[in-house]
């Protein structure tokens, strides 16, 4: 079954690998690209790296806003909510992220859709290489 969590045309019909590839990075800003394998930039991330609201702008490659990522630093583990274009209301909230475990070797994330607020069984995983 094809699932779009964020919107249909950012769905490919097979797996893709993709990269985040650190493009500029000043004291204050970081911005990063998502390629694919051959080095197409697909997405970019801007955001403030020091700030007190630790948010980022997800854009497809032309420019348009996917959606913000907002980073919440919890007593027991870090998440990211990510919610729909360059909002950060709780309506507009899209899923949670978490890492799978506090230690980690290799990069494993929970995904949690908001229609599951109880977050007792993820929705989706990802693992980094």
């Amino acid at each position: 079954t094809r699932v779009s969590v964020i919107e249909p045309e950012y769905c490919y019909p097979q797996p893709v690998d993709l990269a985040v590839v650190r493009k500029v990075l000043t004291i204050s800003e970081g911005k990063f690209a998502v390629s694919d394998i051959n080095g197409n930039i697909v997405f970019k991330i801007k955001g403030k790296i020091f700030s007190i609201h630790d948010r980022r702008l997800l854009t497809d490659a032309a420019g348009n806003p996917v959606c913000t990522l907002r980073h919440k630093i919890m007593i027991v583990r870090d998440r990211w909510q990510v919610f729909k274009g360059e909002s950060t209301e709780e309506k507009d909230l899209i899923f949670i992220v978490k890492p799978s475990s506090m230690i980690q070797l290799k990069t494993k994330l929970h995904v949690f859709l908001a229609t599951n607020p109880k977050e007792n069984v993820c929705d989706f995983r990802v693992e980094g290489s």
